[in-house]
């Protein structure tokens, strides 16, 4: 299956160009020129690779890069920027990074770190399946088929309810904020009521809990958001 790259730079000449330069090396391009359209296009398809400038449009690249990291942890991220400070490098680092090159840059050097991060985009079909089944206490989920086994029997998750529960479970025994929820579960276009949101959290437990007015697994934080709490 040919590799396929995210690329997101507003400068046009320098979005053909490098868009050429990785098109020559193999690989599937796929182009955007802002935030926004970035964030749509990571959606849309499967990537192995996004590279990714800072200063963008509508959304900068730390906040597309904050958002792609709610929602996919394995696909690698490169910025490249004109940025340059350290204090720069260690922001995008801490957002979820995994390389940081800085403009003007070296062609050949950019290519290198490219294959290295695309090596490490590949996953086996076998690892990828284990990654869709998780199981706590006497609960299971399919992330797959959206089907939980619990105390009730066989439960069919709603997708915004399967997204809520892979990210509390992903980012177990943290808190996670209820802005980080908003963006991960509906996205920059729509935001509900928190009360939207506890009603989820009361489903997981009407699900999972043998007891949801002492829940064991979630728990509500005043005022800051949610946390799935778990220790294997």
């Amino acid at each position: 299956m040919e590799q396929r790259v995210l690329l997101v730079e507003d400068e046009e000449n320098l979005l053909e160009a490098i868009k050429m330069n990785l098109e020559l090396e193999g690989l599937e391009v796929v182009t955007a020129n802002n935030g926004m359209d970035a964030l749509k296009r990571f959606r849309e398809g499967r990537y192995n690779l996004v590279v990714l400038d800072i200063m963008l449009p509508e959304i900068d690249g730390l906040a597309v890069c904050e958002q792609i990291r709610l929602e996919d942890q394995e696909t690698p991220i490169l910025f490249l920027t004109a940025k340059d400070t350290t204090h720069d490098k260690i922001i995008g680092l801490k957002k979820g990074a995994d390389d940081y090159i800085t403009k003007p840059f070296n062609l050949e050097e950019f290519l290198l770190r490219v294959k290295v991060l695309l090596r490490h985009s590949l996953k086996g079909t076998e690892e990828e399946q284990e990654l869709k089944i998780y199981s706590f206490g006497e609960n299971k989920v399919n992330f797959a088929t959206y089907e939980a086994e619990c105390h009730k029997g066989t439960v069919n998750l709603t997708k915004k309810e399967a997204k809520l529960l892979k990210l509390l479970i992903d980012r177990v025994n943290e808190v996670v904020s209820r802005e980080q929820i908003l963006q991960f579960v509906w996205g920059y276009d729509v935001f509900p009521s928190t009360r939207t949101i506890d009603n989820f959290i009361l489903s997981f437990r009407k699900y999972f809990e043998n007891d949801p007015k002492n829940p064991k697994f979630f728990h509500s934080v005043r005022g800051v958001g949610y946390k799935f709490v778990y220790a294997e």
